[in-house]
């Protein structure tokens, strides 16, 4: 029995896949199987050719796949396109009512007759993919059922007649290509990393979140949206990017906990507003979810250039803590925890996602919200309100309260200031304010997360990497190990500040380092030079606007691996 399937739909825009491959998803989750769908989209609302590609299995699985064992094509062009990725033995299912040539493997569907409309055809096609993979019918049916049912009851019927007409024709004309295993009866969730951001930030306690659409951070905000009435959670589109990082700021000025979601174009309008965080010390979450530059680049697709341009962002010198998630999971506790640590130590905190982690849907298991621990916050005590120094500078992080929450007068200021808030000019004022900010580092540091490690400690080869990076490294040192090579991995999702002793043993341990990124410069390979003076040689960059995978990294330590 196989331990993984791998599945690729490819078609049009408009043509309904996303569809598709969400629902079949959340299918193969609830059948108890593990999941990755990873998306390519064309940045366009029609035609053009976009495929969902995913991997089914019976163990969690990491990387997206590089072959596959079936194509469903919606389109043409798909067949072309992905030929080359398919297994021996592959199944081709196509429109039944195309004049193609036979070969082996390739099935048409006879679309015509099994949909009374071409808009009922996605559900055909996931009626004969869930016939074929041996997923129950109830399930499907109440998949479709749920995902039509605000349309009326008509269009859910008509849905449904399709889906049975669909799978009865797969079980008499279809092969089987049954999932993976056996379902394990696990519960489980199917989401994407943004899904699950969105639900780290409701744990966190947001109230407010600052946005200006820009994909592919935009169903964030799309997603606190949906729960506003019920979680107390006000978003608000300003009319640009720097007004919503703006009304973020004053949101959190206010006693809300805010959060801006956008991509490197928007945040690039938002760096003045970073700095304003950072003089007025003021809490709030930055979620980045990277795609490829410069200025509009690749709107779509993945990338992890932006690590240089969060890290600087911002006129002056102020501190901040970016954490890059490597999963689902890492997505939610990351959010919970870039609240705690943006309070702890009242500045900007960002989270460095990518468009692979922020649309890639996986399977994970629920999170355990009891176990989650407490998130800080300011101060409410009103003591002895005449004495209240909102800048204290007795301690690097000063006790922070609310205006018009008690008698204290709370003073902000985009100028520098003293410790009540008042505007200065005085020099020796303006010493002890910047040291007081600048110790701020030592509360960030107690806070750092290490990097996460597999393998030995001291193996022949260690690949390094940062943020979404991390799956792959996991997976390909997986296969070297099988392979005898002593291989590890060591990810990084914390990538500022930096603690050298987590790590830099490890680095000096092994025979051969190679790091591993979404980028053409090697952006993180050079922090952590800057950091550590440690110079990684080798390195796998990946910059065409796709995500990372198994067989990529493979291929390009080729070389390195022979010198070993």
């Amino acid at each position: 029995m196989r331990e993984e399937l791998h599945l690729i739909l490819g078609g049009e825009a408009g043509q309904g896949l996303d569809t598709v491959a969400g629902l079949l998803g959340k299918a193969v989750v609830r059948s108890g199987r593990h999941l990755l769908t990873v998306q390519h989209v064309m940045s366009r609302v029609r035609g053009g050719h976009n495929n969902f590609r995913m991997r089914l299995a019976s163990r969690p699985v990491q990387g997206p796949p590089d072959t596959f064992d079936l194509l469903a094509a919606m389109s043409r062009e798909s067949v072309d396109l992905h030929r080359a990725r398919l297994a021996d033995g592959a199944v081709i299912l196509v429109d039944g009512g195309w004049e193609m040539a036979p070969e082996p493997g390739l099935i048409g569907i006879p679309f015509a007759e099994l949909a009374s409309r071409p808009v009922f055809r996605n559900v055909a096609l996931m009626g004969v993919l869930g016939a074929m993979l041996g997923i129950g019918a109830d399930i499907l049916r109440e998949l479709v059922a749920d995902n039509f049912r605000a349309k009326g009851d008509q269009i859910v019927a008509s849905n449904l007649d399709v889906l049975a007409a669909a799978m009865k024709w797969a079980a008499d004309n279809a092969p089987s290509l049954p999932l993976p295993g056996e379902g394990d009866g696990v519960t489980r969730l199917a989401m994407d990393g943004n899904q699950a951001l969105v639900l780290g930030a409701l744990a966190a306690g947001v109230r407010f979140c600052g946005y200006y659409p820009m994909s592919p951070a935009t169903s964030i905000a799309e997603g606190l949206a949906q729960v506003a009435v019920d979680m107390g959670v006000v978003v608000e589109q300003g009319e640009d990017e720097i007004a919503a990082a703006n009304m973020a700021l004053g949101a959190s000025f206010g006693g809300a906990r805010s959060i801006v979601p956008t991509s490197g174009g928007g945040f690039a309008l938002m760096t003045e507003a970073v700095s304003l965080a950072g003089v007025m010390e003021m809490p709030v979450v930055f979620v980045v979810a990277q795609r490829p530059g410069p200025a509009t680049g690749l709107a779509t697709r993945t990338e992890q250039a932006d690590l240089e341009l969060v890290l600087r962002a911002g006129h002056g010198e102020f501190h901040r803590a970016i954490l890059a998630p490597a999963d689902v999971a890492d997505c939610f506790h990351l959010t919970h925890k870039a609240f705690d640590l943006a309070e702890k130590s009242q500045g900007p905190v960002f989270i460095l996602s990518d468009q692979y982690l922020a649309s890639a849907v996986r399977s994970t298991e629920p999170f355990d919200l009891g176990a989650l621990p407490p998130v800080a916050g300011p101060d409410l005590s009103d003591e002895n309100p005449d004495a209240y120094r909102r800048y204290d500078w007795s301690a690097s992080v000063s006790p922070r309260r609310i205006p018009g929450h008690g008698k204290s007068l709370v003073l902000a200021d985009c100028h520098e200031h003293d410790e009540k808030g008042h505007i200065i000019e005085a020099a020796d004022i303006r010493v002890r304010m910047q040291d007081k900010r600048l110790a701020k580092l030592d509360v960030l540091r107690e806070e750092i997360l290490p990097p996460v490690s597999t393998g030995e400690d001291d193996p022949d080869l260690l690949l390094v990497g940062w943020g979404s990076s991390g799956e792959v490294l996991r997976e390909v040192a997986g296969i070297l190990q099988k392979r005898g090579i002593r291989a590890a991995s060591l990810c990084f999702i914390q990538v500022w500040p930096l603690a050298p002793e987590t790590f830099l043993q490890r680095l000096h341990a092994a025979e051969c380092v190679v790091a591993v990124e979404g980028n053409s410069t090697g952006q993180f390979t050079r922090l952590l030079r800057e950091t550590t003076g440690f110079h990684i040689a080798n390195s796998v960059l990946r910059y065409d606007g796709r995500a990372l995978t198994a067989g990529y990294v493979l291929e390009r330590l080729a070389p390195i691996l022979e010198a070993l």
